[in-house]
């Protein structure tokens, strides 16, 4: 967000405040609409004349005001009916709080989305009250270890079997799985090893404007 002196202001600084106020969902719209506006005018038209197989996957977080609601939802899939992106170009990431709060909602949620062909990941999983059991009625394509983790898996026998025990079990349920805060080459070769598939963090990229984030094939 920019200020009025024209300062950028991160997430951290507005977010609980959007939440307190019940302004996320207007928020998680905005960021949808430009999202959806970004990949149109720019990747779309690479993407159908890339002779390159691999094509790119975007992911928005959405707040858990918005899972699970049925006018949001309905939002989501206008959106999609406007749009000339493929669905199968956009996935949400949910945190593992929205999700269990109201875990049949999120799955009808998830699953209605599905069907258009969104991807979906369970975000900052390990950082509540984690569960495996409801990962089995969640239809999650992506399970992101909680960074608390990541970050002591070099130096914590207890954090590396943690991270051992999330990847086995999403593995198992046919979900790939996603490592944050990866911040080094060091730790990116030890999740490796463990056979995560994904990682992200500052040893991958650091966070830059929309605009510059382009996809480029090859």
């Amino acid at each position: 967000m920019i200020d009025e002196q024209g300062t950028l202001v991160t997430p951290d600084a507005f977010m609980s405040a959007a939440e307190r106020y019940s302004l996320m969902p207007e928020i998680d719209r905005w960021v949808v609409r430009n999202v959806l506006t970004h990949v149109e005018q720019v990747d779309v038209a690479r993407l159908r004349n890339s002779k390159v197989a691999t094509q790119p996957l975007y992911f928005i977080n959405l707040s858990g005001l918005s899972v699970g609601n049925a006018a949001f939802l309905q939002f989501l899939q206008e959106q999609f009916e406007q749009s000339s992106v493929p669905p199968k170009l956009i996935g949400f990431e949910i945190t593992e709080t929205a999700a269990i709060s109201n875990l049949s909602q999120a799955a009808q949620f998830i699953r209605e989305l599905k069907q258009l062909g969104c991807h979906f990941a369970l975000d900052d999983f390990g950082s509540g009250m984690s569960s495996f059991c409801y990962l089995k009625t969640l239809p999650i394509d992506y399970l992101k270890i909680d960074g608390t983790f990541i970050e002591e898996v070099a130096s914590d026998p207890a954090a590396q079997a943690i991270v051992e025990s999330i990847n086995h079990v999403g593995h198992v349920l046919e979900i790939e799985t996603i490592a944050e805060s990866v911040e080094n080459l060091f730790l990116w070769e030890q999740l490796e090893k463990i056979g995560v598939d994904y990682v992200q963090g500052y040893g991958v990229a650091r966070p830059q404007p929309l605009a510059t984030a382009l996809f480029s094939p090859g």
